[in-house]
């Protein structure tokens, strides 16, 4: 059995569909004007921020039986993909995400639907 790294253990998961993994994006302690917040004030916000680590195949489109009868038995099936893209920083509806532990940490798996906006560095 293979041990798990740092640089291998996200080739292990498959995201399905047209879900996200998202891991949550560290939240300030404090509002602008000085106040602490105590622990759980960020989990229960509406919205919620993370940096995408893996994303699904995206929505399935489907085969027709005009498709079916020139490729034969043995066509792959299509996707439209998502996007969302490994690294960008994404805005979502804590509504819609499930949240799991992985290795110890937390992270959302959310869909794209409760996704509402991305911010993505084009120099990378």
């Amino acid at each position: 059995m293979q041990k798990l790294t740092a640089d291998n253990k996200w080739k292990k998961l498959i995201v399905v569909g047209d879900r996200v993994l998202i891991k949550p994006k560290k939240e300030a302690e404090k509002t602008n004007s000085g106040l602490f917040l105590p622990p759980g004030v960020q989990e229960k916000e509406k919205i919620q921020s993370g940096y995408v680590i893996k994303t699904g195949p995206g929505y399935p489109i489907p085969t027709t039986e005009e498709d079916d009868l020139w490729k034969g038995k043995e066509s792959q099936v299509r996707y439209l993909p998502l996007q969302a893209e490994e690294g960008d920083l994404a805005i979502f509806l804590q509504k819609g995400a499930v949240e799991i532990m992985y290795e110890n940490e937390r992270y959302f798996i959310v869909p794209q639907a409760s996704i509402l906006m991305l911010e993505r560095e084009e120099n990378l």
